[in-house]
């Protein structure tokens, strides 16, 4: 070990009070920084991307008292599982609501609906149906993703399987092509 030309200096050792100070310190730092926060920026982006960047912070359309396209009869619509994103990359979030029947019995067969919302609207509409509970299917493993939604679709082989018991099982997915929802098979997917 070099020694150091200069002599020991008697503050270059630690004391119980230099780490006391220290975290006092520190602790007005923070304190000051949590209060003093800077003011929001309020400059465009280039490329108009300014627009776009406020539409991205718009609340997705909640599917709350959304008149969706089911016959239930005397029974009521449930929304059993819901997921929002920039589906078609207009900047503001759409919401995929998988509803049904509130049935006692069986499996009622699920309606797969793309939901908007437009900024002077005073609730979201239906702009699209994915899945039509006319075709019989129960969704399973629902998700959205990367603009893509999928889900795995429990079906019949034919009229006469009861609505208990589905027997067949597809995968399926959506994106947004040319100003409209196109379905296609995920890779690797296989039916049933």
């Amino acid at each position: 070990m070099q020694q150091s030309v200069v002599p020991e200096l008697a503050h270059t050792r630690s004391r119980p009070i230099h780490w006391v100070a220290t975290a006092t310190a520190l602790a007005g730092v923070v304190a000051a920084g949590s209060f003093l926060q800077p003011d929001q920026a309020t400059a465009a982006q280039p490329g108009g991307l300014g627009a776009k960047s406020a539409a991205a912070v718009t609340a997705p359309p909640d599917p709350a008292g959304v008149d969706f396209p089911i016959e239930c009869g005397p029974t009521k619509v449930i929304v059993q599982k819901k997921a929002s994103a920039d589906l078609d990359g207009d900047g503001r979030p759409e919401t995929v609501a998988v509803v049904r029947c509130d049935a006692l019995a069986s499996t009622p067969p699920n309606g797969v609906y793309v939901l908007t919302q437009a900024a002077d609207a005073p609730k979201p509409r239906v702009v699209a149906t994915l899945i039509d509970p006319k075709d019989r299917l129960t969704v399973s493993d629902f998700a959205v993703r990367d603009a893509t939604v999928t889900a795995t679709l429990l079906g019949y082989s034919s009229p006469d399987v009861p609505s208990c018991c589905p027997d067949t099982t597809e995968r399926a997915k959506w994106q947004w092509k040319n100003g409209t929802f196109v379905r296609s098979t995920p890779a690797g997917a296989q039916s049933v």
